[in-house]
């Protein structure tokens, strides 16, 4: 099902202001198509329900000139969504299978460059109801006293939904009331997600072991069905308990199949076993088989928290978790810290010197460090301390200090990290320590690498020249900026000191810095360098495109800017025309670049190219230079452009207004093409094609022409081309399509006959059990039921239609067909005295039969919701003959007419309308109708009651 809302921006006419162009401006809201609920809160909001998976349609339509652009947003709460941003007019925001997640305030935003925009907004109220989750929980509790055991039960039932639900609980198929029962309490308990009822059972009977249902039902809101959960309560019923298969960590080499077993040991019903991982999903090749997880050839990233989750709906349901570590090492480094007591950076006899040795492991508890000396394991002592976790360094480092460092101390140390009894390879670092293989690190940048310069779109290389035993890594990060490195990282690793960037751009530009990393060398403190890179582009100019009209025989000038460019000097400026080039002589030297068209004539008119270079690239601006006229702007809001002439023809009045009209030479009228639409070429017809002559257009003037002989119900496309002196302009172009003239509500305006297959805009209601139908005296049925139904129209003709209900089977008594007149604006006064206008509905009826139901018509007004009310009604047998009934109505607002034929208890009941129209002021009295009309007729007769109370049934019967 689609849902849609119009959003309807009216205006003050144009006319009344004097000029063609005007801004959106807000007035009123009317919606149309199916919704559950319409209505506005006391604040005046306006408030559109629709059912959850639904397809919502969102339609703004907005008046002004130049046509406005639409755009949607939402917003929930104090968070703001945009959801699109259009051009297209008339934008449609189409929402299909909507979510609650998607209720909110829409807002529409109208706006053509003309004053204010313009903005209407309604609220989105999505409804839903979830499936009920019962839970069951037990308490125990001793009563001293009585020394007795009384055993208590809460059902609790919880469900999500929008609007609140309303419960019902159920023992077997008896509905279980408090009052009537002294061994339950119903309850709604506080701090509850979601809306909750409890039932208690105390002090348990034998009856209370029973299948218990909870229904939940939002009272068929927007048809939403109700729903319900069922739990068999038994003196068995228990919680789930769980038991693993493995420890609760697990640790496990890389590789391994991984099963992981979760034993159900209690519950009644049987619970249900789940298993989910934590952080993250579970891996793609994880295996479940009822209450086993099986993982294939694990890796490092499958490490995470398994959870083992039982739930069979009675208390808490039962949870086991697993930790599961697949062993990894990765990153072995190493540090080596002289005498920090001696504020030292060299290896020196007889001081202290600390070897420190890290690696990126998990576990990281678990890993192995030992220590080797010229390969052979070392043995503490008082001069050589081997601590397993250093707390003077990260977590998980192991160290090695020198108590005052002897000659014999020099020598090549290993660090190999392990995971015992584990099938990980181990990882090994040796560092040579003597006097002579230790040098702190110098870190410098190589002559002219302090300024790099590239083009943008080229790579990049920074350089910084390290030098040490042992030579450390050289960490790259932004220094003029709070800005990451192009990988994302805020610092960048490079083992020789050179860093790469490739694809330039000019937000690269700036200043790096290089600094000598702690780890993979001494520990002493950081050598830092920079270096300039510099990011080189082409020029931005503006206007990057102009379009310049001018009158002729004028001088004009066009100016280049350069707004930003690397280098700023600028290196060369050429101007093309055409595509050729302007002799140097031509040109000024003018900063900025410009050029003076001292003459502006047909020859020289044409695009304009300035072309900037700075040695790096070249930019251009683009003038289009022109003397012809901007194009028209077709006018769309025109009152009542159609007329139906003779010959099944109609006429449209084709309204524009002039882009900048003085902006070139007088325009002196315009060229109009007009030829129908076909997808054949042969077979498209001109209507005309020629050249009208108008007084000066002004800015904002509306101008019009009529197009005529069009022929009902083709489209056309129309090409309206301005025309000056010396030639023609841009060109506008538009559809004419052709729809009924129904909106007229002006006195002995239009009457539809229904002689149209679009029947005036009248449309089926699809509440209703059948259709009418559109029928004249030569496509009657030979075989049609005899002795109901008029043999013509109302003027009696063979060719004209009427519309009528066929009573003939499959249709049964009181079934109903309804027929909806198109909406109906209104906007004028009432006479003096009064703020509602009147109108008068107008139509003629045929009912004639044996088994003639019922003819009722209602005035269904849009307004702050919408509301139908009968105002006139007929039953039984009227005669063979046309009856015409005038019927006043004062709505209150946009109205549409509804036709309502109600089948009697036979076939012979046919019902015909026809000639029905909507007039403005009161309706001319006659005697003849004025006993039917129930909106206060000037004589009523006794069988007005009847009908009455035929209307009541009718209504209570649907």
């Amino acid at each position: 099902m689609e849902l849609f809302w119009i959003l309807l921006f009216s205006v003050i006419h144009p006319y009344a202001r004097g000029q063609g162009v005007y801004a959106p401006a807000n007035a009123q809201i009317v919606h149309s198509g199916q919704a559950c609920v319409v209505k506005e809160d006391n604040i005046s909001e306006r408030i559109y329900t629709i059912r959850e998976g639904d397809t919502l349609v969102l339609q703004c339509l907005v008046k002004g000139h130049p046509r406005p652009q639409v755009r949607w947003t939402k917003t929930a709460g104090s968070a703001s969504e945009k959801f699109q941003e259009t051009s297209i007019f008339n934008e449609t925001l189409r929402i299909e299978r909507i979510q609650r997640v998607q209720g909110g305030r829409y807002y529409c935003k109208a706006e053509n460059g003309v004053g204010v925009a313009a903005i209407k907004s309604i609220r989105v109220d999505v409804q839903y109801l979830d499936k009920p989750v019962l839970t069951v929980h037990q308490t125990l509790s001793d009563v001293r006293g009585t020394y007795y055991q009384e055993k208590t039960v809460f059902l609790r039932c919880t469900v999500n939904s929008n609007p609140p639900v309303r419960f019902i609980w159920k023992r077997g198929n008896q509905l279980i009331e408090q009052s009537k029962d002294n061994g339950v309490d119903i309850y709604e308990p506080l701090y509850t997600q979601g809306e909750t009822k409890v039932l208690k059972l105390k002090n348990l009977r034998p009856q209370d072991f029973a299948n218990y249902t909870c229904e939940v039902s939002v009272r068929k809101v927007c048809d939403i069905p109700d729903s319900s959960v069922t739990f068999l309560l038994t003196t068995t019923t228990s919680p789930p308990a769980l038991r693993l298969s493995v420890n609760e960590t697990l640790v496990v080499d890389p590789g391994r199949d991984v099963t992981l077993s979760c034993e159900v040991t209690a519950g009644n019903p049987a619970p249900t076993v789940s298993w989910s991982r934590y952080p993250g999903p579970m891996p793609p090749r994880a295996q479940i088989r009822g209450g086993s997880l099986t993982l294939r050839s694990v890796a490092p990233a499958d490490s995470g928290y398994y959870n083992c989750t039982a739930v069979n709906s009675v208390g808490n349901p039962a949870k086991r978790t697993v930790n599961l570590i697949v062993r990894a090492m990765r990153n072995l480094t190493f540090q080596i810290t002289p005498d920090l007591n001696k504020d030292s950076e060299t290896i020196q006899i007889g001081r202290d010197l600390k070897l420190s040795c890290h690696v990126d492991a998990q576990p990281q508890d678990k890993v192995n460090y030992t220590w080797y000396k010229n390969a052979a394991p070392v043995v503490p002592s008082d001069s050589l301390l081997v601590l397993r976790s250093d707390p003077d360094m990260a977590p998980g480092t192991s160290s090695l200090e020198i108590v005052d460092m002897k000659f014999r101390d020099q020598a090549t140390y290993s660090c190999v990290a392990s995971f015992p009894g584990s099938a990980v390879p181990e990882l090994r670092v040796d560092v040579n320590i003597t006097q002579s293989s230790v040098i702190p690190p110098v870190l410098t940048v190589p002559t002219g690498g302090g300024t790099v310069t590239v083009r943008e779109g080229s790579w990049a290389e920074l350089v910084c020249l390290v030098d040490g035993k042992p030579r450390p890594p050289v960490l790259w990060s932004r220094a003029d900026k709070d800005l990451p490195m192009p990988s994302g990282d805020w610092a960048v690793e490079t083992r020789d000191g050179r860093l790469r960037l490739n694809n330039v751009t000019r937000d690269l530009a700036g200043t790096y810095r290089c600094q000598t990393a702690q780890y993979n060398g001494l520990n002493i403190k950081r050598r830092e360098a920079q270096v300039q890179l510099i990011v080189q582009y082409a020029p931005i100019v503006d206007p990057p495109s102009l379009d310049v009209r001018s009158p002729s025989n004028l001088p004009v000038t066009l100016r280049c800017a350069v707004l930003k460019s690397n280098p700023q000097r600028v290196a060369r400026v050429s101007w093309l025309v055409n595509g050729r080039a302007l002799r140097p002589e031509a040109l000024g030297t003018q900063d900025p670049p410009q050029l003076r068209i001292e003459n502006l004539r047909p020859g020289n008119n044409g695009t304009y190219e300035c072309s900037i270079n700075n040695g790096v690239g070249s930019s251009s601006c683009i003038f289009n230079v022109s003397a012809r006229p901007y194009n028209p702007e077709f006018y769309y809001d025109t009152p009542n452009p159609i007329r139906v002439q003779k010959d099944n023809n109609y006429s449209y009045n084709l309204q524009w207004t002039q882009k900048e009209p003085t902006a070139v030479d007088r325009i002196v009228g315009y060229w109009i093409n007009c030829q129908s639409m076909s997808a054949s070429p042969q077979l498209r017809q001109t209507v005309v094609s020629k050249q009208i002559t108008t007084s000066e257009p002004k800015k904002g003037e509306l101008l019009s022409y009529l197009l005529t002989d069009l022929r009902i119900p083709l489209s056309y496309e129309v090409w309206l081309t301005p025309v000056t002196m010396y030639g023609q302009g841009d060109a506008a172009y538009r559809v004419v399509q052709y729809s009924e003239p129904y909106t007229y509500l002006r006195p002995s305006d239009y009457v539809c006959g229904f002689e149209d297959q679009r029947i005036c805009g009248f449309t089926q209601d699809r509440s209703d059990k059948f259709d009418w139908t559109r029928q004249n005296q030569l496509s009657q049925n030979p075989k049609r039921s005899p002795n109901t139904g008029p043999d013509t129209d109302r003027s009696g003709t063979k060719e004209g239609y009427y519309m009528y209900i066929e009573a003939s089977r499959p249709r049964q008594p009181l079934d109903t067909a309804r027929l909806l007149s198109p909406l109906y604006n209104v906007t004028s006064k009432g006479p003096k005295g009064s703020n509602r206008m009147p109108y008068c509905i107008s139509f003629y009826y045929h009912m004639r039969g044996k088994h003639i139901g019922s003819l009722n018509v209602f005035l269904r007004v849009k307004s702050i919701a919408m509301m139908e009310t009968p105002v006139w009604a007929v039953s039984g047998n009227q005669g063979p003959q046309w009856k015409m009934a005038r019927v006043p109505v004062t709505p209150i607002g946009p109205f549409q007419v509804v036709f309502e034929g109600v089948r009697g208890a036979g076939y012979e009941g046919d019902i015909a309308i026809d000639d029905v129209s909507v007039t403005k002021g009161v309706c001319k009295q006659e005697k003849s109708i004025s006993n039917q009309v129930l909106s206060g007729g000037p004589t009523v007769q006794l069988d007005t009651l009847l009908v009455c109370v035929l209307l009541c049934l009718q209504l209570f019967h649907r």
